[in-house]
């Protein structure tokens, strides 16, 4: 019978750091959240654009008689416009979103709104009503 001999050779496997402080905690928390609130928006988005496709038939298969327990065409559109865009944007529609709403207070905050006193303001009243 021949005997087989395996050498195991050990070398050190490079492990990732393992961080373990307050930074690393929150930035690993951050992008959990958003991907779990991406999948729960992108769900979200999914229920509403199958319920916009039910009550479009709804409508479309009523009798008239009943038209004013119907939804309205405006509310139909938007749930099938915004369930399908949740759909299949999820987090990243949301964040393209937000990042304008962030880029108007910036410009807000950043003094390129003109701001009228009191004073001013009524003078121009005035010559209007002249």
């Amino acid at each position: 019978m021949t005997k087989i001999y395996e050498a195991a050779v050990l070398t050190h496997a490079s492990l990732p750091g393992a961080a373990w402080d307050l930074t690393s905690f929150l930035q690993n928390a951050k992008s959990q959240i958003q991907l779990w609130g991406g999948l729960l928006l992108m769900l979200l988005g999914a229920v509403g654009l199958v319920w916009g496709g039910v009550l479009l038939l709804k409508k479309l298969m009523a009798n008239p008689q009943s038209a004013g327990q119907q939804q309205g065409w405006g509310t139909i559109a938007l749930l099938v416009l915004v369930g399908g865009a949740l759909g299949t944007g999820g987090w990243q529609l949301i964040s393209t979103v937000g990042s304008g709403g962030q880029q108007t207070i910036t410009d807000l905050g950043g003094g390129t709104v003109i701001v009228r006193t009191a004073d001013q303001f009524s003078g121009f009243l005035s010559r209007l009503s002249k």
